[in-house]
């Protein structure tokens, strides 16, 4: 798909036009006959949260029916349930509690990424490979409840993503062969060395994002701004791994003006 770009003045009127434009289009798609449910993806990080505290405090969060909408992750930190360090903790504190306790939707409908049950100890005796055969096993398990809650053929509704300042999103960095994962059954991938602590993770794959109707890149902040404007001049660029984004009906770029004025 052709990308397209909107810029916000700041960072928070980015998060909370994202936030008003996701709720509106949740709600459009599921006015549509025969939509039994929506499948979000959502984003860790500084822009990620600012968008569901944002979606958390609109004024259109009564106009989605969350009972369903179903809640899943583009990449998680491979670190033990509870730790501040992963993705679902800092959605449950910023939009998903909200909606578990004034009975909205179930925990059913959160899909979190596993986490390691190792405790402290063992993670730190830990060797590479039982640290590589864990992340993967994460990896499989996560594909295999894609399947079982999608079908065999996975797809995603809308995918939020952020991009960070060498270029990555996900949990696809730069040049590491998760990238250029390219089978249509690979949807999924376990990191063992993110250059970005924690170093363990899991990740959907470029194949598993791109099936997505629609797929958002969300970034602020001047710090973003070089490998923003890079990444949106190229394609398929394993340098730049944004540049894999694409999307079944829309691929949108949304940036505050610092990030976006290099595009």
């Amino acid at each position: 798909m052709k990308r397209e770009h909107i810029t916000y003045p700041t960072p928070q009127l980015m998060a909370d036009a994202v936030a008003n434009r996701m709720l509106l289009l949740v709600n459009d798609m599921l006015c549509e006959p025969d939509r039994e449910r929506v499948d979000v993806a959502l984003t860790g990080g500084t822009d990620g949260t600012a968008i569901l505290q944002a979606i958390a405090g609109s004024s259109l969060l009564p106009i989605v029916d969350w009972s369903r909408v179903h809640f899943w992750w583009g990449d998680e930190r491979f670190v033990p349930a509870d730790s501040n360090e992963r993705n679902a903790v800092g959605a449950y504190d910023a939009l998903l509690s909200q909606l578990l306790e004034k009975g909205l939707a179930l925990p059913t409908q959160i899909h979190q990424m596993p986490a390691d049950s190792r405790s402290p100890e063992q993670i730190a005796k830990a060797g590479d490979a039982e640290n590589e055969m864990l992340v993967n096993r994460a990896a499989e398990q996560y594909q295999q409840e894609l399947v079982r809650e999608l079908g065999e053929n996975p797809k995603l509704d809308l995918a939020l993503f952020g991009i960070g300042p060498d270029g990555h999103f996900a949990s696809l960095f730069p040049d590491y062969p998760q990238v250029l994962i390219d089978g249509e059954h690979s949807l999924t991938a376990g990191v063992t060395n993110s250059p970005k602590l924690p170093p363990l993770r899991v990740t959907l794959t470029v194949p598993m994002i791109t099936r997505s109707d629609y797929v958002w890149i969300c970034g602020s902040r001047s710090k973003k701004a070089e490998a923003i404007g890079l990444t949106w001049h190229e394609h398929d660029n394993p340098h730049l791994p944004a540049s894999f984004a694409d999307a079944v009906k829309q691929v949108l770029w949304i940036t505050d003006i610092d990030g976006g004025k290099n595009c």
